[in-house]
């Protein structure tokens, strides 16, 4: 079993304390952790739970899986868009609370393998599920330009998508994009100075989420969590760029996806959850100070209403 020292070297969990307080409000209720990583957020979840509470640990990436040895939690080796299945199936219609940090761990980025940072030279994989056939280099080297134009301004908010996605469709008829470097040289040509690594950033999240089908999955799980939590049961996201933090503030404050206010036939607003944050909370600046990666996470809480 790995000790906190090691979970944290694995993936060191943002927002820790704040997110877990706002999730356990019944010590003896049944929890779900979206994102097992290194266990850091199941460990905390745990230490607040009495020996009737259980926890149900999420996580779609192979290697997660030897984190979880010794824990008394049951970990499911599975992508979260598969909540309400996997619950099922154990026995566990519905539970206490939800939380999700969503995002790539700590490991994921620091493994130059997995192909997820610019800081390392590597395959262009960016697999979360290594299972999984679609990497980034099969995406670069096969969409057409107006996919990848889509991609980049879609996903990564790049100003001069339609001209990237020119260069790589182009490049890639000499030179077959397989590795970070052959990347990176591309980028070189449409990267702002003194903005080189905000712009691969950019890129890499692109394709980051189309290789994980990341806001699809999201949108899957979010449809599903009014019908899996309890009366007052208590839903909490960690999100960290604002296409996912978008999807996650109207289910909390609309009850839906897309942000529309749904009235009954009397006029009676229809929403299955109360926000508990108004506002994001977002990490300190010694948070921030110790773990960079936690600089751009919002946390957002809602409480299911009871209907």
């Amino acid at each position: 079993m790995m000790n906190l020292t090691e979970m944290t070297m694995y993936h060191q969990p943002v927002l820790l304390k704040k997110s877990v307080d706002e999730l356990v409000w019944n010590p003896a209720g049944t929890y779900v952790d979206l994102t097992f990583g290194g266990g850091g957020h199941s460990r905390a979840i745990l230490e607040k739970l009495s020996p009737e509470g259980q926890l149900f640990a999420f996580d779609q990436d192979p290697e997660s899986a030897a984190n979880a040895g010794g824990l008394n939690l049951t970990f499911i080796p599975a992508n979260f868009r598969f909540l309400k299945r996997y619950l099922k199936l154990h026995g566990v219609p519905k539970v206490h609370g939800i939380l999700g940090d969503l995002g790539v761990s700590s490991h994921q980025f620091d493994v130059p393998d997995r192909g997820f940072s610019t800081r390392f030279e590597g395959p262009l994989d960016m697999r979360m599920d290594t299972t999984k056939e679609t990497t980034a280099a099969s995406i670069l080297n096969s969409y057409s330009e107006g996919q990848l134009h889509q991609l980049f301004g879609m996903y990564g908010e790049v100003k001069n998508a339609k001209s990237l996605a020119q260069a790589i469709v182009s490049e890639r008829v000499q030179n077959s994009l397989q590795t970070v470097d052959n990347l990176k040289q591309v980028l070189n040509r449409f990267a702002p100075k003194g903005r080189e690594f905000k712009y691969y950033a950019q890129v890499f999240q692109a394709l980051r989420i189309q290789v994980n089908e990341e806001l699809d999955v999201l949108k899957e799980l979010l449809t599903q969590c009014a019908e899996v939590l309890l009366p007052q049961g208590r839903l909490v996201v960690i999100s960290y760029h604002s296409l996912e933090d978008r999807l996650v503030k109207n289910l909390m404050a609309k009850g839906n996806l897309v942000g529309e206010v749904q009235q009954d036939f009397y006029g009676n607003i229809q929403r299955p959850f109360r926000p508990i944050t108004r506002k994001p909370i977002i990490p300190s600046p010694e948070e921030i100070a110790e773990n960079n990666r936690a600089r751009s996470a919002k946390l957002r809480v809602a409480e299911r209403i009871v209907s």
